[in-house]
C-alpha cells in the first residue's frame, strides 16, 4: 500500500524521538516492517516501478499455442519454465480457452476394447 511521504516523515520523527516502533505503528496505522524498512532509507520518497518483470512472456505463449495447439497445460508450463497456475492465469487474461480433457476419452476407447 501506498503511504504519502508526510505520512512516513511523522512516523520517522515520531520513532526517533520516543523510540517505540511498536507504539508508533499502532497509532499511525502502518506496519512494523515498514517502519523499520523506512529507517534504513535515505530517502523516504516512495519509489515508482514503471515495469514489472515477469516470467511468462505471453507473446511467445500466445505463439507457442498457435504452432502447438495439442500441449498440455503442465507440458507448456514445463517448456516456459513456470508453474500450471501462471499457464493457465495467462490463458484467462489472454482469453483462449482450454483443451478439454482428452485423457478421458482415451480411457474410454481403451475400456471398450
Amino acid at each position: 500500500m501506498y503511504h504519502n511521504l508526510e505520512l512516513r516523515e511523522k512516523v520517522i520523527d515520531d520513532v526517533e524521538n520516543k523510540g517505540s516502533v511498536t507504539k508508533a505503528s499502532r497509532i499511525f496505522g502502518v506496519s512494523r516492517a515498514s517502519i523499520y524498512r523506512w529507517l534504513t532509507r535515505e530517502n523516504l520518497k516512495p519509489t515508482i516501478v514503471k515495469y514489472r518483470h515477469r516470467k511468462l512472456n505471453w507473446s511467445a505463449l500466445y505463439r507457442d499455442v498457435i504452432e502447438n495447439p495439442d500441449d498440455k497445460l503442465i507440458e507448456r508450463a514445463n517448456k516456459f519454465g513456470v508453474t500450471v497456475p501462471a499457464i493457465s492465469y495467462a490463458f484467462k487474461r489472454m482469453k483462449i480457452t482450454r483443451k478439454k480433457n482428452s485423457y478421458a476419452i482415451e480411457r474410454e476407447i481403451v475400456q471398450r476394447e
